[in-house]
């Protein structure tokens, strides 16, 4: 008798289900569930509203002890305008960790050459996460660990030369993670370095870089969350320029000169 009256019970609680699925605020929902799921985000110790960039100088190591710094005044816009000035702003050499930066983000970081990034989480990102300049080809950019969210453009904006590696790294909700600058005035061969990053949606492209320059992009252990319909694009090639045009795209995927991956190298979950 009890097995009767439970079942259906059983029937209505899986209409009920099929009901909510059905919901696309209840669909959206679910999907900004499972986003937050599968990443971990850090707790702040406490928040510092910051008012002008705070300088790194090289060889310094900055440890922010996992506060959270807010941009405010100048700093304080939320805006997607460029040559927007950074919270952070690095010389090179220097080392930014166990930071958060949240909302408004301004500019985030700024690197002048080589620099680290060690355990910098986004909360909300501004114009850009950070900014990569320098003119040296033997620049080494390194982010290691941390993540950023809410990027409607850019994550990661590439303009010097060198190398950029991201790894142990995670990102959602996002344009891209990473631009080769495709209209700076004065152009570089640029690479760039994922390992180890996972990816949740939404997203639209990881990697854009140009290809006319020779820029290159190398994956491993990327792991994309919630992607069933593989829409976000692993590696987008573009025609850049020095004119301050906007670049045409020029093919995406892999190949053996610019994007380097095999589908061995991504996973989708």
């Amino acid at each position: 008798m009890k097995l009767t009256r439970i079942t259906p019970f059983v029937g209505a609680l899986g209409a009920l289900l099929l009901v909510f699925s059905a919901v696309p605020g209840v669909a959206n929902g679910a999907e900004s569930a499972m986003a937050d799921a599968a990443t971990s985000w850090p707790t702040p110790t406490s928040s510092q509203a910051v008012s002008a960039s705070i300088p790194v100088k090289s060889g310094q190591v900055y440890d922010g002890g996992m506060k959270r710094f807010y941009g405010t005044g100048a700093l304080g816009s939320g805006g997607q305008n460029e040559g927007q000035d950074p919270i952070f702003d690095l010389a090179a050499g220097a080392t930014l960790k166990n930071v958060i930066i949240g909302s408004p983000a301004a500019d985030g970081v700024h690197c002048a050459g080589s620099c680290t990034l060690e355990n910098v989480w986004w909360e909300d990102v501004g114009e850009d996460a950070a900014t990569f300049r320098g003119s040296s080809s033997s620049n080494t950019y390194l982010v290691n660990g941390g993540g950023a969210r809410k990027a409607s453009d850019k994550v990661f904006q590439h303009n010097g030369a060198g190398t950029l590696t991201i790894q142990n790294f995670q990102v959602n909700d996002f344009g891209k993670l990473y631009r080769s600058c495709g209209n700076c005035s004065t152009q570089y061969k640029r690479n760039v370095v994922l390992k180890n990053v996972t990816v949740t949606v939404p997203g639209k492209t990881l990697v854009g870089i140009n290809s006319n320059y020779g820029d290159t992009a190398k994956f491993s252990g990327i792991t994309i969350v919630g992607d069933s319909s593989k829409k976000i694009v692993i590696c987008q090639k573009y025609i850049g320029n020095n004119t301050g045009a906007e670049p045409p795209t020029n093919g995406k995927g892999p190949d053996s000169t610019n994007c380097l991956y095999t589908t061995s190298n991504i996973t989708y979950k």
